[in-house]
């Protein structure tokens, strides 16, 4: 097994991990035709070369009063992208961080449980960091779909 070319059974074990990451080895084996022990010892391999990085649970952010969730896309002077990044990615509220092509660009996603919560962020914190030149906000509307991961 190989980790550049994960063979067929080695997807489809990640593609029903990636459904319920409590799936029981006996039970994954029972659906790739794999003994317990197989399954264990390619989700171990799996695991020690960071192809499975982790097992989470994933929260309904809402279910949590966290109700707002925005994107926000920022660019900024590009001497200030990694201060700024790491600041960022101290504040609780902010759930992921991505540096875009282009300009100096982030792509931000944000939780926060009122609007007025977002307000004081962006007012109070984002507006005032030095090297910011711009911040586009886009709250969501509504979750079409939500894939956490990658495809397998």
């Amino acid at each position: 097994m190989t980790f550049n070319n994960l063979d067929a059974i080695d997807m489809d074990i990640l593609k029903i991990l990636s459904q319920n990451g409590r799936e029981s080895y006996i039970e994954i084996g029972k659906q790739v035709n794999l003994s317990r022990v197989s399954v264990k010892t390619r989700i171990d391999a799996m695991l020690e070369e960071g192809v499975i990085e982790s097992f989470s649970v994933i929260i309904n952010p809402e279910k949590t009063g966290q109700t707002v969730s925005v994107f926000l896309d920022i660019k900024i002077l590009p001497e200030y992208l990694y201060g700024i990044s790491s600041e960022l990615s101290t504040l609780p509220f902010i759930t992921d961080i991505y540096h875009m092509t282009g300009s100096s660009k982030l792509h931000v996603h944000a939780l926060f449980i009122n609007k007025e919560e977002l307000s004081v962020f962006l007012e109070q914190k984002l507006y005032k960091m030095h090297g910011i030149e711009n911040v586009n906000c886009d709250m969501i509307v509504s979750r079409i779909k939500c894939r956490k991961g990658i495809r397998p």
